[in-house]
């Protein structure tokens, strides 16, 4: 009797551990929970916006990933998600980009094209984009090329080609850079999409994302 209340206690002080670590993140993409039938990402869609998407789940280490492959291409996976910026202002993700379009820089609209973009939908009309680009300088806060109507503020967080075949993780304050870029308090994010394109260099680009988390301070 002794060792089974031990083994119960302890039963009870992993699972109110657990519960803490799930209460202070929001995990939003591990890619270890497999593919559907078509073999997306469980909870993700296919977006194919130019040719047809290339793309797996694959398993880089220890780490589950997606991996996004363009050839003169555009497409993405994206989910609805509700995340209140309040509760969970930083958000963490880990990337890795083995190939640059050649001359992509969103700067200009026919060499708009960057191997790796985590983008994030507030509204209909505001968005916020990270990319790692081939040419444009890190650290750059500016504007996308956007549809009419739409605003999309856009973050270089990486640039060129000399961390290639890294993993890098990266960590962004996304209620601070809401408020840098449209000068108010941030709504809900509504939206994620993880985009690879290379259409308008008509050239060819890779990359993998895992291990997205929405974290408190």
């Amino acid at each position: 009797m002794i060792k089974l209340r031990i083994g119960n206690a302890a039963i009870v002080i992993l699972l109110a551990a657990t519960l803490a670590q799930a209460d202070d993140r929001l995990v939003i993409a591990d890619f270890s929970q497999g593919v559907d039938a078509k073999g997306i990402p469980q909870g993700w869609q296919l977006k194919e916006k130019s040719g047809k998407a290339d793309f797996s789940v694959v398993k880089d280490g220890d780490l589950s990933a997606l991996q996004l492959r363009s050839a003169d291409t555009s497409f993405s996976i994206q989910k609805e998600v509700k995340v209140d910026l309040k509760q969970y202002p930083v958000l963490s993700w880990k990337w890795k980009v083995t190939k640059l379009p050649k001359g992509g820089d969103f700067r200009k609209t026919k060499t708009d094209d960057q191997a790796a973009q985590l983008f994030l939908a507030f509204t209909k009309t505001k968005s916020i984009v990270y990319i790692w680009d081939t040419t444009a300088p890190e650290g750059l806060m500016s504007e996308a090329i956007a549809p009419p109507l739409m605003t999309i503020k856009l973050v270089v967080v990486r640039s060129g080609p000399a961390e290639l075949g890294k993993w890098i993780t990266e960590t962004r304050n996304i209620y601070e850079d809401y408020k840098k870029f449209y000068g108010e308090e941030p709504p809900l994010v509504k939206g994620m999409r993880l985009q690879i394109n290379s259409q308008h260099t008509e050239t060819s680009a890779e990359s993998y994302f895992a291990d997205v988390i929405y974290k408190k301070q």
